[in-house]
This record gives C-alpha cells, structure tokens and sequence, in this order.
C-alpha cells in the first residue's frame, strides 16, 4: 500500500463514521509534511448544518491545530469529490493538493459538474489528483443510494 491508498483508508475510516450516523458516508483527512493533522466526516444531518461538509470540518479543525487560516503545504483525502462550497475553501485555505477517491455526479465541483480548481484563474491553485482507491470509495458512497 502506497502512501496515497493509506491517507485514502484514513478518509474511508471517517466516511464508516458518517454511515453509522446515518449521514452521507464522505471522510477527509488533512496531510501535513507525511503526518494526518485533523480528520472529519459529514455531519449535515447530526448538526442539521448545511456546512456539515466533511472537507470544512477538516479544514477547520486543522487551522486550529495549526493557528493559521492558511494551510500551505497541507494536503486533502476525501472519498468523494468536492461540492462548489469545499472547492471554494480549498481555495481559500490555501491547500495545495487535493487527492478525491471517486467522482461526486450531482455537485461535483473538481472536473465532474464543472472545475473550479483548474479551470478558473484564482489566487491560489490547488492540484487535483483523483480516483484513490476508487472503487472502495465509490462502493462506500453507493451504501446509502
């Protein structure tokens, strides 16, 4: 298992945390210099939060551990592609590379629906690399539909 796959089962770890919920199963970690420094799953139904966003609990509880809004040379696993919103805030957060473990269909905001994170000029540009343990990943999200 490459270190790509291992960051990914982390993330799948978190998306069995929201099944158990009854949330949609999406995890994320957040990678900083080989280590996992924060790590969240949905939680929109439990907090009945429409930001209940796997990636924007990662990403918060990782400026916080980190003191900063900005979290250069950090790097994201989640297991499904990001929405409009969390592909804003990798933006924002100044993440520098994004790994997705399958596409999201209906709001998928990096290269499915549209691309926010190469096809638009920003501040700041996140790389994308997708299909991380894809089919795990794909077969997690098709658990609740």
């Amino acid at each position: 298992m490459n270190e790509n796959e291992k960051f990914m089962k982390s993330a799948l770890k978190e998306a069995e945390k929201a099944f158990e919920k009854e949330e949609i199963p999406v995890g994320c970690v957040i990678v900083k210099d080989g280590k996992i420094i924060s790590r969240a799953h949905n939680s929109k139904e439990t907090t009945k939060n429409a930001c209940g966003h796997a990636e924007i609990l990662a990403i918060q509880k990782a400026c916080k551990k980190l003191n900063s809004w900005r979290l250069l040379d950090c790097e994201m696993y989640v297991t499904l592609e990001p929405c409009p919103m969390c592909a804003g805030a990798l933006i924002n957060s100044r993440i520098s590379k994004v790994y997705i473990g399958t596409d999201d269909e209906k709001t998928g905001a990096c290269g499915t629906k549209l691309n926010l994170l190469e096809d638009y000029k920003f501040n700041h540009n996140v790389q994308v690399q997708k299909y991380i343990l894809q089919e795990e990943c794909s077969r997690n999200i098709k658990k609740i539909f």
